[in-house]
């Protein structure tokens, strides 16, 4: 019997979506001859019953197009906004799949996207995930499609903005896309030669900083680059965190517990005027005049890396061999160069952060990058 199949794209774009729409759809149109339908704009399209049938000459071309042909959106099943009001609507999702005869569900998405996932799995649905994410946090896979690419975007900017910092005697602190890790701002300040660099990881002191970058004025370089994650913080603002999470631990007050965690979604969204507080401070301690690059939504646009569109069609396709195999409550993960299926129960909630010894951090440390707690620059 034909498999009827819907496909989604949910949470914040990513290059390489476009290249594991047409991975799903072209194997499993191919090779098993399933029926297609797209979701328009995530998990609120599904909601709303809006899809378009999906075809071989609807994915054709779209290898090489950043965004999503299908729209996205971060709306969450369980909270979503409908007639002004914050909803569950998770039952009439349900509804929608059973109405359109899905035989699975396919949702393209990063951390969010899994949590999400999994709750509709947990209602009995036939679910199936990839991991799409520039920040590279879903856990149980090696990579994400986005990562590469995003990566190059913002090592290109820093490779630029060495020549202004140079000339103008500059330090020029770079702002890099990762809310909670710092996976993108730790290898674009490796590959493009960032003289610091901060991830939420590590937690860093202006001292420490200014330090560095003094010492470099003592060696001749009047100048310095700072690769900071928007989500790096100081180490008073981290403690602040770790003190306001155990108070949130032992409150037994419902209302409490939700004031403190309001609290905490404040202190991690204040990204912006983090980045040009430090860029601030770090002009008073050390005499440079300093300015901030926020590289923003530029890392998420463009054409995918030849390496995201590999890891994306490969994903897709092992995507549509699982379907085929009614082999469901899975992400379809990369192990090395292979696609390997992860329950999903494993992977929502977990985040993938920078572990303290990972090869990075140390190649970091061994270049003499300053990381905001005491190691330095020393060429």
């Amino acid at each position: 019997m034909t498999k009827h199949i819907g496909i989604l794209t949910a949470g914040g774009d990513s290059p390489g979506l476009n290249a594991a729409i047409r991975g799903v759809c072209k194997a499993a149109l191919g090779k098993y001859g399933m029926d297609i339908i797209g979701f328009r704009d995530g998990f609120r399209g599904l909601m709303e019953n809006r899809f378009m049938r999906i075809d071989n000459d609807v994915v054709s071309g779209v290898l090489s197009v950043g965004g999503t042909i299908l729209g996205t959106s971060r709306d969450k099943p369980h909270r979503m906004m409908v007639g002004g009001k914050q909803q569950d609507m998770t039952d009439a999702i349900v509804e929608n799949y059973h109405a359109n005869h899905l035989d699975a569900l396919v949702c393209l998405g990063g951390g969010g996207t899994q949590k999400n996932a999994l709750r509709l799995m947990e209602k009995g649905l036939n679910i199936i995930t990839l991991p799409k994410t520039i920040d590279r946090d879903v856990a149980k896979t090696d990579s994400t499609f986005g990562f590469d690419t995003a990566l190059g975007i913002a090592t290109d900017a820093i490779d630029r903005l060495h020549s202004t910092a140079h000339s103008h005697h500059r330090i020029i602190v770079v702002e890099i896309m990762g809310h909670r890790t710092g996976w993108l701002a730790l290898g674009a300040g490796i590959a493009g030669g960032a003289d610091v660099i901060l991830i939420p990881e590590i937690p860093y002191d202006v001292e420490s900083i200014s330090r560095a970058i003094l010492t470099r004025v003592r060696g001749g370089k009047k100048f310095s680059i700072v690769a900071m994650s928007e989500g790096a913080m100081s180490v008073e603002e981290a403690n602040a965190i770790s003190a306001a999470e155990e108070k949130k631990e032992r409150a037994e007050d419902k209302v409490e517990r939700k004031r403190i965690k309001a609290e905490l979604s404040q202190i991690h969204r204040k990204y912006t005027d983090r980045t040009l507080s430090l860029s601030n401070s770090l002009e008073e301690s050390t005499g440079l005049e300093s300015r901030i690059t926020i590289l923003g939504h530029l890392q998420r646009g463009g054409t995918p890396s030849a390496a995201d569109r590999i890891i994306a069609s490969t994903l897709g396709a092992a995507c549509a061999d699982l379907i085929h195999q009614g082999h469901y409550g899975v992400m379809v993960a990369l192990s090395g160069n292979k696609p390997i299926p992860v329950p999903l129960d494993e992977v929502a909630g977990v985040r993938r952060v920078i572990p303290p010894g990972h090869p990075w951090i140390e190649t970091a440390r061994s270049l003499g990058v300053c990381l905001g707690d005491g190691s330095r620059r020393t060429d």
